[in-house]
């Protein structure tokens, strides 16, 4: 039996201790609307890559409109902000990034349905706790290749002819989230397309898992720390604070999602330091860009 009927068996025997969601009518139609007036290679493509440009942008928004308002200023983790002339650097590079490698590579999310047998239909739509369960397996999966691809792209070797780019920006935003060399996209989004190969279920579950990670690199780029995030309700979630160091530094803190990797290969002890030493009130040594 494969992961996806295990899985498919379990979450079927907890149904009934689950209760009804009230907006569920409403979310039926919407999608019966899509589906019976557009066909599959329309939702597949257009519909992916529109759902990834509004999320990716939408989700940029807050954290862009933040360095505007004096309350946001105390969970600004670095103090300062990019000037806008670096940012709207940033914003060329991403136009380029989602017209030339992003949306040709979200376009063949039609074919990748096709050859997997994946579902569009309304009725084999996966219950929201499926979707987050699967969502979770595939974050543990990314987390896992862009720890080892990411150190990798540190190496002394290579570094500065690929991964240099995304460090431009010592002090990150959320539109840096995908600022990187078209080589380092290729590479490090391996990791978002090798869980869904064990887990994809529905065209509905590769949205949502396209949803939470946009959501998480975001969140982890903005350069904000604000309280009550409920991403930290995830177990070994890093946070902004843990990426925002891997930036201020250049190294250590590999990890895209979990704490984990980093703990347990000791690449986290210049951010263990970094934080005895602001606590003490002791000056962390600046780091330069090799």
């Amino acid at each position: 039996m494969d992961i996806n009927s295990t899985l498919n068996v379990l979450t079927s025997a907890y149904d009934q201790f689950v209760p009804d969601n009230p907006t569920l009518p409403y979310f039926e139609l919407g999608w019966r609307y899509m589906t019976d007036n557009y066909s599959k290679f329309a939702i597949a493509t257009y519909g992916s890559i529109l759902l990834h440009e509004i999320v990716y942008f939408g989700l940029c928004l807050p954290g862009f409109l933040s360095q505007f308002l004096y309350l946001a200023r105390s969970y600004k983790i670095q103090g300062q902000r990019e000037t806008f002339e670096k940012q709207w650097m940033c914003m060329k590079r991403l136009i380029f990034n989602h017209v030339f490698i992003q949306i040709p590579l979200i376009a063949g999310t039609y074919y990748f349905t096709i050859l997997m047998d994946i579902p569009y239909d309304w009725e084999r739509l996966p219950r929201w706790y499926s979707v987050l369960g699967r969502c979770f397996c595939c974050a543990v999966i990314e987390d896992t290749w862009h720890y080892f691809f990411h150190r990798l792209l540190h190496h002394r070797r290579v570094y500065k002819y690929i991964h240099k780019v995304h460090h431009h920006f010592q002090v990150p935003f959320g539109l840096v989230a995908e600022y990187a060399h078209p080589l380092e996209t290729l590479i490090l989004g391996g990791g978002f397309f090798f869980g869904i190969l064990f887990f994809a279920n529905h065209v509905f579950f590769l949205w949502a898992w396209m949803f939470f990670r946009l959501l998480e690199t975001i969140d982890v780029h903005s350069g904000y720390d604000f309280p009550f995030n409920p991403l930290h309700l995830i177990p070994g979630y890093a946070g902004a604070r843990w990426h925002d160091f891997h930036h201020m530094n250049f190294n250590g803190n590999y990890s895209s999602t979990f704490v984990w990797w980093d703990k347990l290969f000791g690449t986290d002890h210049q951010y263990k330091e970094y934080l005895s030493k602001k606590e003490l009130g002791v000056a962390f040594p600046e780091k330069k860009d090799d």
